[in-house]
């Protein structure tokens, strides 16, 4: 090697790490560095609060959050363990501004400083109330918020759930007022109003009563209202959470929002049936006035009574023109009474000329029944009898024209008795039912059963011409087919049956 090359070398560098006289710089690990920079980043950054807005929020499984936070030019990663954020009292969101608390760090896995969140807040109320204008449009568009969603409230709730502090002055305020106007069975669920964890508390406390039974143990509430006090945009943020609004909407009892003072507004009024501007407010829209429904109810029977009486006397009113419109009674029978006094004059006139009448006709029937009259008609009735009497002769004469007549059908129905000609040799031919007339008939049907007087047997049908009688028959047209022997008469012979057997 020439010697620029090695002089080269040597003021670039060299192949293998030599120690040099006077170096007090030993060589550091990778890992030695970054624990350097960790400690001396910690102990500078110890505690510092930044303002930006987050990016890339997300909830590992685990419970922690991971986030950036950035501004205009720079950025920086930050997480919040478990325990913090389940102390948050709000849900963080992308494009929230906020003052995050905590120390810088440094990850030597990935070569990345970043920020331990112990506290976050929203960076001021102009923050919060974009949080909670992007919430709103949210819900509003799942329509959480139509008013085709609101249900009426109940105009006498026997029971009434209240969801509230059981230590603030709200309870004693609705209570109060409860008891002035109508008292009402309440039914107090406490939960914090305000703080870590109010959220959920009244979200459960709203499921809870719209999950109660009827007839069961506890009385199922036939209201709700859920209330607070007054207090800034940061006191009431629990009523402003999704968890909250949700568990409103979803409530199968009507729901009264009374949150804050007259001029505070919340997402759970817009979720809830009936808004309340106080919860003294809430209590008045609950029940009626006890007081007022006693004077109504005492001012409608007195009007009712009222009614009654006026429509008897104007009945009685219409009764009296009537009565006089009608004329006396004694004007009315008078007809009736003089007819009454003629009846009964001709009554007794009526009488004699009936009994008159009758003894006439008894006499005149009486004069008819002599008793030579009387034998008479015993005498044509006797010859009557005596000419409808049966007499021997006559039956008898009857008795033998009908035999005759018998016999000549009898006589008759053997001579057109079709099995007669068998007797004298001859035999009826038959096809499936049918009579045989002809050669055609005989030819088409194939077989035949030929019918003789002592019964009946199957044939085939052959073609071809009959031999003459004088020629020997060179074969046979007709071959009978066998048959089962018929079981023989008793006495061993086989005959036809008569037809009157």
């Amino acid at each position: 090697m020439s010697p620029e090359c090695e002089a080269g070398f040597d003021a670039s560098g060299r192949l293998l790490a030599e120690e040099r006289a006077g170096d007090n710089a030993p060589p550091l690990s990778v890992s030695e560095l970054s624990a350097q920079l960790k400690r001396t980043v910690e102990d500078r950054f110890g505690h510092v609060r930044l303002r930006g807005e987050i990016s890339g929020y997300k909830r590992a499984a685990s419970g922690h959050m991971y986030l950036c936070l950035k501004d205009d030019n720079a950025v920086i990663d930050g997480v919040m363990w478990k325990g913090g954020a389940a102390r948050l009292p709000f849900a963080p969101q992308d494009g929230v501004e906020v003052i995050a608390t905590g120390k810088l760090t440094t990850y030597p896995g990935r070569s990345k400083y970043q920020i331990v969140i112990e506290r976050m807040e929203l960076a001021g109320e102009g923050a919060l109330m974009a949080l909670l204008e992007k919430l709103k449009a949210k819900l509003s568009a799942e329509g959480l918020f139509d008013r085709s969603r609101k249900r009426p409230l109940p105009f006498m709730p026997r029971t009434i759930g209240v969801v509230t502090s059981p230590t603030g002055a709200v309870i004693r305020d609705i209570l109060h007022r409860l008891e002035d106007r109508c008292p009402t069975h309440v039914l107090l669920w406490p939960v914090l109003v305000q703080g870590q964890g109010a959220a959920d508390q009244v979200a459960r406390a709203v499921r809870g009563f719209s999950a109660m039974q009827p007839g069961g143990p506890v009385p199922r509430p036939d209201l709700v209202i859920v209330a607070r006090g007054g207090g800034s945009i940061e006191d009431l943020w629990s009523f402003n959470e999704e968890a909250v609004i949700r568990a409103v909407a979803e409530c199968s009892i009507p729901v009264i929002s009374a949150v804050g003072h007259e001029t505070d507004t919340t997402l759970c009024d817009y979720a809830a049936d009936m808004r309340a501007p106080t919860p003294t407010a809430a209590a008045e829209m609950a029940v009626p006035v006890r007081a007022e429904l006693v004077t109504m109810l005492k001012e409608q029977g007195l009007r009712m009574e009222r009614a009654v009486r006026r429509g008897a006397g104007q009945a009685r009113e219409r009764l009296e023109m009537q009565a006089r419109l009608m004329p006396a009674p004694d004007a009315l029978l008078a007809p009736q009474r003089q007819r009454l006094d003629q009846l009964s004059d001709n009554l007794g006139n009526c009488l004699r000329h009936r009994i008159g009448d009758a003894r006439a006709h008894l006499n005149q029937a009486g004069g008819a029944l002599r008793p030579a009259l009387l034998r008479q008609h015993l005498s044509r009735a006797a010859e009557r009898l005596d000419r409808l009497r049966l007499r021997p002769d006559y039956l008898t004469r009857v008795f033998q024209d009908r035999a005759t007549a018998f016999d000549r059908l009898s006589r008759l129905f053997v001579s057109v008795n079709p099995d007669l000609p068998l007797q004298r040799g001859f035999a009826r031919v038959m096809a499936g039912g049918r009579l045989v007339r002809t050669v055609a008939d005989a030819e088409a049907a194939g077989v035949v059963s030929l019918h003789f007087a002592d019964g009946a047997i199957a044939a085939t049908v052959e073609g071809g011409a009959l031999p003459s009688p004088l020629e020997k028959p060179q074969s046979q047209a007709i071959s009978p087919v066998p048959r089962p022997s018929r079981k023989p008469r008793e006495g061993g012979e086989t005959r036809q049956q008569d037809l009157f057997s």
